[in-house]
């Protein structure tokens, strides 16, 4: 019975290595062979064997093999790839190890440490046996020493990416993709995957593939030498011997979109090595491939554990998402599609209102939110930088769809955190020690404006927010970075980030009875790092209400903002306009300068002499205003700011004042055009004549629209208060 048993052994045996053997005959045809149709017409070109000769001549590192060009040449051979890709990944590296030295037309040049250290290993033991009795390295040293390459598989085109939830205990062993967001990602760190010793008795060398996160290091040595003499030699590792590896920790969390009501978002870990590393950063929105399989623990940790076993992704692609789109990377406008759009009419009114067209008004916000998406050019001078994002504050009554507003921002910026007033904290905001679980060093964890960083952090209920959490935003709003000292560590992390925040009046309401002061209730070191601070007031108004009432009745049913005149711009060409704006850095000329520093001048004197200015004015606001106007020149893909923008940045600054004001305290419930005259007969200074282009740059610098400018010539030249000449060049004054 036992040499039935034997001799059935050994025939399923031979079986499985004749299985294994067809196996990678076929890997090896299908690497040599497969070819995609050429540039030419009727050539072809071997797709994966152009990849082996760089392989060959290190050129080349990583090989990704894409099942869907396995299941052109074998469907049987991509579905056995699919459900053991471990199996296969050795498999597959096996037959490329075999072939490549087919590939090779040269001698490679740059040889590493393994090489020379291979090769000095050869030399010597030739010198102890003989010429004629040197063994073949492979049979010598353990396959993954003498391997220079990296194999991984990319996922089928049909495969879906699914969530952290669904990848079950079935899936164990099997290539799968998933989707989330990185929450951590630590620093790249050498791994061992081959082990070398040394024993100090008989001098032989010992090697230990090292396939898990953890290994136990061999003791005592192997050889027949030491066990034949029973001599009990030691064995030490050898750094030099060794191979390493990059490695990283990556951890990612659901998407909000994938968790089921009234759970809590879940989360995996990835294991990243070889060229897969550095390939994403806390915030970004990934898919990710990779094999699932659990942790192999051993010692104590094995005996503790029990039954259970955490589980990991061994990642062979990663690939980043841009938030809100399909699309795995952002395309920028071609020239003329830029072109196109910037030559449309009224293409800056046209933009605004396709930010959030279902919000019905507030226009002059909706430009201030899109000069916030494009941002300004940073500024960097010899050791000091100025900051070219922009921060704006939206205050106001409840209803008026300031976190709808938002919310939508949060959608369609490429890079954007969104949080809450009650549910931060300065360190949720800015960054915490945590203690990693592999090394058991402290680490520094990001918090959302870190992982905002070169984007966007909405903060909604800002007013809601504790005063010692709120303080930890000062240094990012200016400076755009955050320092740390905690636990011993002492460092400064990039916040380059622009803050959006909504916040509700002190009383909950805005109360007219009230000053200004009082109702904001922030403090003035926060308010004047603030480059817009709009209030929205819901105040009754039958006309308004009237279309207002219209227009959400209408989303309502139809699902859409009603008709317009300009029709908005589709959301994914938005993306795209914004992210060809920001490649634009325009610069201000020489001849502008006289003018930015008359106006600022001018507001400094109207907010000395103004009782009710709300706001402080400092050198803060002509930086506002400069990073304004790069914006809007930003908005015309043009290099230099013109006169234009620097009016309508004027504009938008007294706009979000103006709104500070309360109606019916000040003069502002005049006509325009009465108050048009008055800022003419401040330009008038005991003079009969005024500059109309000096007269019509105020006037638009104040908020008012060319059409009403010239509503106000008209009305007063036709009461004989003043006559412009022929030329539209001068405002005499009738004495």
């Amino acid at each position: 019975n036992t040499t039935k048993l034997i001799h059935l052994l050994r025939g399923k045996l031979g079986k499985m290595t004749d299985v294994y053997g067809d196996v990678l005959d076929k890997s090896k045809r299908f690497l040599s062979e497969f070819s995609v149709p050429g540039p030419r017409k009727g050539s072809k070109v071997h797709k994966y064997g152009t990849q082996l000769v760089a392989l060959a001549h290190r050129e080349q590192v990583s090989l990704r093999i894409e099942l869907d060009d396995v299941a052109e040449f074998d469907e049987d051979l991509s579905r056995e790839i699919l459900g053991n890709t471990v199996r296969y990944q050795k498999l597959f590296s096996e037959a490329v190890s075999d072939i490549l030295p087919d590939y090779q037309q040269h001698e490679v040049q740059n040889k590493d440490s393994l090489d020379v250290y291979i090769q000095h290993r050869l030399l010597l033991e030739a010198r102890n046996r003989g010429s004629d009795e040197v063994r073949d390295p492979k049979n010598q040293y353990p396959p993954e020493l003498l391997r220079r390459f990296e194999l991984s598989f990319s996922p089928p085109s049909a495969q879906k990416p699914l969530s952290i939830r669904q990848i079950t205990a079935d899936r164990i062993g099997t290539l799968v993709t998933v989707r989330g967001t990185v929450t951590r990602a630590t620093e790249v760190k050498p791994a061992m995957t081959v082990a070398t010793y040394t024993c100090d008795q008989c001098g032989s060398e010992t090697y230990q593939p090292i396939t898990g996160i953890q290994f136990t290091p061999i003791d005592m040595c192997p050889s027949k030498e030491c066990q034949t003499n029973k001599s009990g030699g030691r064995l030490y590792l050898q750094t030099r011997g060794s191979k390493f590896v990059k490695f990283q920790d990556v951890k990612i969390q659901e998407d909000s979109d994938q968790v089921p009501v009234g759970d809590t978002p879940r989360s995996m870990t990835l294991l990243c090595r070889g060229e897969n590393t550095r390939l994403c950063q806390p915030g970004d929105h990934i898919n990710v491939t990779g094999v699932f399989l659990p942790v192999q623990r051993t010692g104590l940790k094995a005996m503790m554990g029990g039954l259970m076993s955490d589980t990991f992704l061994q990642v062979h692609k990663i690939e980043r998402m841009k938030k809100g789109f399909e699309e795995a990377s952002m395309e920028c406008l071609t020239e003329a599609e830029a072109r196109t759009l910037a030559q449309e009419p009224l293409f800056y009114d046209k933009l605004a209102a396709s930010l959030a067209p279902e919000i019905y008004g507030h226009d002059d916000v909706k430009k201030a939110l899109l000069l916030l998406l494009v941002g300004g050019v940073d500024r960097q001078t010899q050791g000091m930088k100025i900051r070219g994002n922009l921060n704006i504050c939206l205050m106001g009554d409840p209803g008026v769809a300031k976190s709808q507003l938002l919310s939508y921002i949060d959608r369609i910026a490429p890079r954007c955190q969104y949080t809450t007033g009650r549910g931060s904290t300065g360190v949720g905001l800015t960054a915490a020690v945590m203690k990693d679980p592999i090394t058991g060093e402290m680490i520094l964890e990001g918090g959302a404006l870190v992982l905002a960083d070169q984007g966007i952090c909405c903060i909604d209920e800002f007013d809601k927010m504790n005063e010692s959490d709120r303080t930890a935003i000062h240094e990012v709003m200016e400076q755009q970075t955050i320092s740390i000292a905690k636990a011993g560590i002492l460092t400064t992390l990039n916040a380059r980030v622009s803050i959006l925040a909504a916040a509700n009046p002190a009383y909950g309401r805005y109360n007219v009875k009230k000053s200004v002061e009082q109702n904001i209730q922030l403090p003035a070191a926060l308010l004047s790092r603030f480059d817009l601070l709009w209030l929205i007031r819901d105040k009754p108004d039958a006309n308004a209400d009237l279309r207002l009432a219209q227009h959400i009745t209408y989303v309502h049913q139809h699902n859409t903002h009603p008709p317009r005149e300009v029709e908005p711009l589709d959301p994914e060409l938005m993306k795209r306009y914004i992210t060809t704006c920001k490649q634009k850095d325009p610069i201000i000329p020489e001849s502008l300068t006289e003018y930015i520093v008359y106006t600022y001048v001018e507001l400094r004197k109207e907010a000395r002499e103004d009782p009710r200015n709300a706001t402080f004015t400092s050198a803060r606001n002509l930086l506002a205003v400069l990073r304004l106007s790069t914006a809007l020149a930003r908005l015309r893909f043009a290099e230099v700011v013109e006169r234009e923008d620097i009016d309508e940045a004027n504009r938008l600054m007294e706009m979000s004042k103006y709104s500070l004001v309360d109606d019916d305290t000040t003069t502002r419930r005049n006509r325009p055009v009465d108050q048009i005259y008055a800022i003419i007969r401040d330009l008038q200074k005991g003079s009969t004549v005024v500059k109309y282009d000096d007269a019509r740059q105020r006037c638009i610098a104040k908020g008012f629209n060319p059409e009403q400018f010239d509503e106000c010539i008209d009305e007063y030249e036709r009461l004989n208060i003043w006559h412009l000449n022929a030329a539209r060049t001068r405002i005499n004054f009738i004495q």
